[in-house]
């Protein structure tokens, strides 16, 4: 039999999101591990935050709990304190754990906790008629800042480096396989697998999007400094610079689970 990995919630995404494409990237990451009989369906759990990525709580049955805003980090960690043989990943977005959320994501890395994050950025607070968030360009205007961001956006890949991180990846929302395959390593990952998902948002800063042409795959890599050279090629303002997917960076270090257990 199949996982049957859906619900019967109705899809409230606006259609055409990127987030389907994530959506169906997770069902069939996890459909072929339980398939290949290294995982049940019941291995499974995920926290979410709150966005319109959170929506994806409704849509995988799956347990786990949908966080408070900036909150599913801890909880996921919590989680993997409780149950070690859960495999736990967490979805959020960009105005989540790089705004509200920054101290937990920091932290996490610190800690290396055996679970995955799937971040969504789209650059803006969507759900919330797009605030800018910290990874917004320079120059885009919203309702609450109408004269335009003057700060230039963070770089959470340089952050994730200089955070001690184990795993970091990227990938584009809209190529499903590149998804699946970067999902897959970061689930074998022991330690805490950091994924961005660069997507669009067809409601709010439109000016964001497109970035397709930018974007090249990279093997492999498991050099910090070829990692550091690779987060300078992106500084999230819009058009600029080259955007390398795939991990760029993994290391081994013992996981929080590890600690603990010694």
């Amino acid at each position: 039999m199949k996982p049957n990995l859906s619900t019967q919630s109705e899809n409230t995404w606006c259609p055409g999101c990127p987030n389907f494409m994530i959506l169906e990237s997770v069902k069939q990451t996890l459909t072929k591990l339980i398939e290949s009989k290294k995982n049940k369906q019941t291995d499974f759990a995920i926290t979410t935050d709150i966005g319109c990525h959170a929506k994806i709580f409704d849509y995988l049955n799956l347990s786990g709990i949908n966080c408070l805003h900036g909150r599913a980090i801890p909880t996921a960690i919590g989680i993997t304190l409780g149950n070690p043989n859960l495999k736990v990943l967490t979805f959020a977005g960009d105005g989540a754990v790089y705004s509200e959320g920054i101290s937990h994501f920091i932290h996490a890395f610190k800690y290396n906790a055996d679970m995955t994050l799937v971040l969504h950025d789209n650059q803006s607070f969507s759900l919330t008629t797009g605030q800018p968030t910290p990874t917004s360009q320079q120059g885009y205007t919203s309702k609450s800042q109408p004269l335009g961001v003057f700060d230039k956006p963070m770089n959470p890949i340089k952050l994730a480096l200089a955070s001690n991180a184990t795993f970091v990846a990227r990938t584009n929302a809209r190529d499903i396989p590149h998804m699946v395959e970067m999902m897959t390593k970061a689930i074998a990952h022991k330690g805490f697998s950091f994924i961005e998902v660069i997507q669009d948002c067809l409601i709010f800063n439109i000016e964001a999007n497109g970035k397709d042409k930018q974007m090249y795959k990279i093997k492999d890599n498991r050099s910090k400094k070829a990692a550091e050279k690779l987060a300078e090629e992106f500084n999230y303002n819009s058009k600029s610079g080259k955007i390398p997917l795939g991990i760029i960076y993994q290391s081994k270090e013992l996981t929080l689970q590890d600690k603990w257990s010694r």
